[in-house]
This record gives C-alpha cells, sequence and structure tokens, in this order.
C-alpha cells in the first residue's frame, strides 16, 4: 500500500500535468481568431504556390520552415515570374525587416528564458501572434506552454491550410471571387481594435495607414508599411512622453 508521502507526490504531479494541459490549451484557444484567419489566407498561398510551379514538398516546406505569409505568397509569385535567386531572396528579406521591431519589442519579456526557447519563440512570430503576444504580454508574462501553445496552433494551421490549398489548386482558377484575399487584412483589424485603449493607440493607427498608404501610392511599394510603422512609433512615443512630462 502506498504510503501517505507517496499519495502526497502522485496527487501533486497529477495536480501539475494538469495545469499543464489547461495553460496549453488555453494558449490554443487564445489562437482561435488567428487560425481563422490563417486558413484562407494559407489556402490562398497553396493555390498560389501551385499555379507558380512550385512543387508540392518546396510549397509546404516553406510554411514550415519559412512561416511567413507575405514572404511566401511574394516569393510563390517571383517564382511563378521566373525572377533571379537574388530578386526572390532580397525582395522577401525587405519585406521581412518588420521582424527586428517586432522581436525588439517583444525580447524584454522573454528575460529569464533559455535561448533554444527564444529561439523557438523567434522562429514562429509572426504579425498576427506579434499582435496577440502584445496583448496577452502587457501586464505579465504568460506561462511559457502557453506561449508555446498559440504559436504551435497558428503554424500548424497555417501548414495544414497551406497544404490543402496546393491539392485545390488544379480545381481552383482564382482565389479573389471568393474574397480569401481580404480574410488578412480582417483579422488584422479584428486584432488591432482591442489594442486602442487610449487616444494615442488611436492616433499612431489612423496616422501609420495613412502614412502607408500615402507612401503606397507614391510607388514604395516594398517599404511603405515598415516606414509608417517607425514614423508613427516613434511620432506616439514623443507625444506620450510628452503627455506624461506636461503639466496636469
Amino acid at each position: 500500500m502506498p504510503t501517505k508521502e507517496k499519495r502526497c507526490s502522485d496527487a501533486v504531479e497529477r495536480f501539475s500535468a494538469e495545469k499543464k494541459n489547461l495553460r496549453f490549451w488555453n494558449g490554443v484557444r487564445q489562437a482561435l481568431p488567428v487560425v481563422l484567419g490563417y486558413i484562407p489566407v494559407g489556402f490562398a498561398y497553396g493555390v498560389l504556390a501551385q499555379k507558380s510551379g512550385l512543387g508540392l514538398f518546396n510549397a509546404v516546406a516553406m510554411s514550415v520552415i519559412v512561416f511567413a505569409g507575405s514572404a511566401q505568397l511574394i516569393g510563390a509569385g517571383l517564382f511563378g515570374a521566373a525572377a533571379s535567386p537574388f530578386t526572390l531572396i532580397f525582395t522577401t528579406f525587405v519585406v521581412n525587416l518588420r521582424h527586428l521591431l517586432m522581436s525588439a519589442a517583444l525580447a524584454p519579456k522573454l528575460k529569464g528564458w533559455k535561448k533554444w526557447q527564444i529561439a523557438f519563440f523567434g522562429y514562429e512570430l509572426t504579425d498576427e501572434t506579434f499582435a496577440l503576444h502584445t496583448m496577452r504580454m502587457a501586464k505579465r508574462t504568460p506561462p511559457k506552454i502557453e506561449t508555446f501553445a498559440v504559436n504551435i496552433t497558428a503554424q500548424l494551421s497555417w501548414v495544414i491550410s497551406s497544404l490543402f490549398g496546393y491539392l485545390a489548386g488544379g480545381q481552383l482558377a482564382d482565389v479573389r471571387p471568393v474574397g480569401l484575399d481580404f480574410a488578412l487584412p480582417a483579422m488584422f483589424i479584428a486584432l488591432l481594435v482591442p489594442q486602442i485603449i487610449k487616444p494615442v493607440y488611436l492616433m499612431m493607427a489612423l496616422l501609420s495607414a495613412g502614412i502607408s498608404v500615402t507612401l503606397y501610392l507614391l510607388g514604395f511599394s516594398q517599404s511603405h508599411v515598415i516606414t509608417a510603422t517607425i514614423v508613427a512609433a516613434t511620432i506616439g512615443v514623443g507625444v506620450e512622453q510628452w503627455m506624461k512630462n506636461s503639466p496636469s
């Protein structure tokens, strides 16, 4: 018959396992809004990859290794246009420069993490999960297992949807008539709204949108987003500092 200490130890282990499971599934639940956006966009990428001549393995491998929606869509388009390897690499590099800003913004929240954990977190960080993590980590650092569950769920949905999109590519000539291209902007709007908790945040959002659209119309099709982000964020920080230092 097990001793009292053994029974207590088993109970603690069961409680710890149940707590971890609860945290993991909580992370899965938090990722569902991102998943709903990733499914149609990932499907659209799979269709485009098939139409561009990418093989099934290479198309899905991009979702596993690269895992960057805009870079994958642009890369597949450039591949279909027979662009040079240098053009493909340089273009996707410029498009993904925003990841430097996202990583720098979340780095202070990852103090105490092991290097491999930080590397794995950064590998799966995207625009959408960045927005979600920004809200999750605003006041505290959530459990690691919950954070990884968010990222893993998001990437798994992207990989699976891109696979199904590729397989259906021969049957679907164009994704635009069914509105799949609207899913990503709609998801960004849904992630943005809960973050506008101060008037200055609304000002930054409107300012960055205005700058981005203006630069795009002027021909800055590759750098308009990151430039608008830097300018609006800098102005927003300046306004917040001015409001804090100004006499009430």
